[in-house]
């Protein structure tokens, strides 16, 4: 995707509302029918006021038709208000009535027919150019705190997909300008709307540590090569969200007790453990794969100029003070240190 390409919203599939589809539709046509039948009620009573040009009666028949075909705006002519009190029946109440009949149909017609047919055609449009997006499953406070980092990274709100079951929340996530559906992120049906097979990377941050497991496998079960990372905050539930399929999983309670500890050793180190997490910081960490130019080299000579840490080799994490470090290989991943602005040094 460009970056320079405008932010979508996507739009859900299915969306929640107070009353069942049959129901809204229905209380639509009764409201509509109810106002039909109070200016039946009100010609049948100024009856005496109409003409009817074919028969010179008018019954409740009659009416009924006078009725219909006033609301609609047809008007055969062959049954029409004589006496004054009834033209000014039909243009202060009559009418305003027949306003509120047509609104009623448009409304309902423009809801259920033009407006979802509408959405879904843009909801197959937007799916026929996911990809390489970064899929964010929840957007409590750990979901948004990542957007929010994700988007300070320069990346565009148009490649990251939200989802969520709350409303209140997705309109957060509109808001800037990141695509947004509406739904439940542990049924296939929601994940494959979202092209999660086609995804950079998956974000589960559900805020219950069993709704993120289940959310990891339906994930892994869609996408099987897809990065994902989930948060949990138990510490036995960790081996279960691997197990689950999650590549990496991230216990935002033990990071804390990481920064604490840290601080009980030395008041910088927190302070540094934080500076790498955010990209506000001087530094950050990258991952990347070697270049061909760096094959065959040490880990501390990267060309980037940052400071190597860790090569992972076939999944394998190796030190930078361990031997296999002093050469990198064709497909190795890097972990190094690198400066936010490349003017400044590692702090």
């Amino acid at each position: 995707m460009s970056r320079k390409r405008p932010p979508r919203s996507l739009k859900p599939l299915r969306r929640a509302i107070p009353v069942p589809v049959w129901a809204d539709l229905g209380l639509r046509l009764g409201g509509a029918l109810a106002l039909v039948f109070i200016v039946v009620i009100i010609h049948w009573f100024d009856r005496d006021g109409l003409q009817d040009s074919l028969d010179g009666e008018v019954s409740f028949l009659d009416v009924v038709y006078f009725t219909m075909i006033s609301i609609t705006t047809t008007g055969f002519g062959d049954i029409a208000p004589v006496t004054d009190r009834s033209r000014l029946v039909e243009a202060v109440i009559v009418t305003p009535i027949r306003f509120a009949v047509i609104f009623i149909f448009v409304g309902t017609a423009y809801n259920f027919i033009i407006r979802r047919s509408w959405e879904t055609w843009r909801m197959k449009r937007i799916q026929e150019r996911l990809a390489d997006h970064i899929v964010v499953l929840g957007y409590g406070i750990s979901g948004s705190e990542a957007v929010s980092e994700l988007l300070a990274r320069g990346t565009d709100p148009a490649c990251i997909v939200v989802v969520d079951p709350s409303t209140a929340r997705l309109q957060k996530a509109e808001a800037v300008g990141c695509n947004v559906l509406e739904g439940d992120a542990t049924r296939d049906e929601t994940l494959s709307a979202v092209q999660i097979d086609r995804a950079r990377s998956v974000l589960v941050s559900a805020g219950r540590d069993d709704t993120s497991i289940l959310i990891v496998l339906t994930a892994r079960h869609l996408a099987p090569s897809v990065p994902i990372t989930a948060v949990v905050r138990a510490d036995d539930n960790e081996i279960l969200a691997r197990q689950a399929g999650a590549d990496n999983v991230i216990n935002p309670v033990r990071f804390t007790g990481l920064l604490l500890a840290g601080s009980a050793r030395g008041k910088h180190i927190s302070d540094y453990l934080a500076d790498l997490a955010s990209v506000s910081g001087r530094v950050q960490l990258v991952e990347r794969t070697v270049t061909p130019s760096e094959v065959g080299k040490p880990l501390t000579a990267l060309e980037s100029g940052g400071r190597g840490l860790r090569v992972y080799r076939q999944g394998r994490p190796i030190g930078f003070w361990e031997d296999a470090a002093r050469s990198l290989e064709p497909g190795d991943l890097v972990v190094e240190i690198a400066p936010t602005c490349p003017n400044e040094g590692d702090g």
